[in-house]
């Protein structure tokens, strides 16, 4: 996951400190939540927005760490056959492969539905 940008709220109203020892007190931001594969719930889309009219299967709602998502992703874009990559906790497996793409997460053990048109 990306971190999180931070803003002037983040910092507890300071702006500026003189105090050369000073450092700012930061939130335990804590490990993403690990959670099993059938608590998961995740929507298999078609997406070509910003795409140059190209379809892409977008996987969106996994949540788990960086490695899991890259292995989930390695998995699917091998038994279909195509390319893809994942970002920002999203799946994107080029061209249109929703039901493929369904089935397979459902063997796995994913709670899966069909999301979009």
């Amino acid at each position: 996951m990306k971190p999180k940008k931070k803003i002037l709220n983040d910092f507890g109203g300071i702006m500026y400190s003189t105090d050369p020892a000073f450092s700012y007190e930061e939130a335990n931001t804590g490990a993403a939540e690990e959670l099993s594969n059938n608590q998961q719930d995740l929507r298999v889309m078609l997406d070509r927005k910003n795409r140059g009219g190209k379809a892409v299967t977008l996987v969106a709602g996994f949540r788990g760490s960086d490695e899991m998502l890259d292995k989930l992703c390695k998995m699917l874009k091998t038994k279909c056959g195509v390319g893809g990559a994942a970002k920002d906790g999203e799946i994107l497996i080029q061209g249109d492969f929703r039901d493929k793409v369904l089935l397979l997460l459902q063997k796995e053990g994913f709670k899966v539905k069909k999301s979009g048109g």
